[in-house]
């Protein structure tokens, strides 16, 4: 799941992890940078992000991260997962 909502942010257009982590909580799910920072190595390792350093005005170089085609076709693979579990879901709740 977490994987997936990283995925959907950065399909808007790049950003760092602490980016991440307030859009996220923006969204009330809770995620430490324990857990994103391994999740984004993963998701690089895969193939699915880069990443570029840019400096910051008020402090240490950034990483910001961005997806790759290939992460762009497994959000797409997500997207419709997605949504077979949300029609199955919805069905039971009939």
């Amino acid at each position: 799941m977490l994987e997936f909502c990283v995925l959907l942010l950065l399909r808007h257009g790049d950003a760092y992890a602490s980016e991440i982590i307030a859009r996220l909580k923006e969204a009330h799910m809770i995620v430490m940078e324990g857990t994103l920072y391994p999740l984004l190595t993963r998701l690089k390792n895969d193939g699915l992000l880069t990443y570029r350093w840019e400096e910051s005005p008020s402090g240490p170089p950034r990483k910001y991260y961005s997806l790759t085609g290939d992460g762009a076709a497994f959000l797409q693979q997500l997207r419709v997962s997605w949504q077979e579990i949300t029609n199955s879901v919805n069905h039971l709740d009939k």
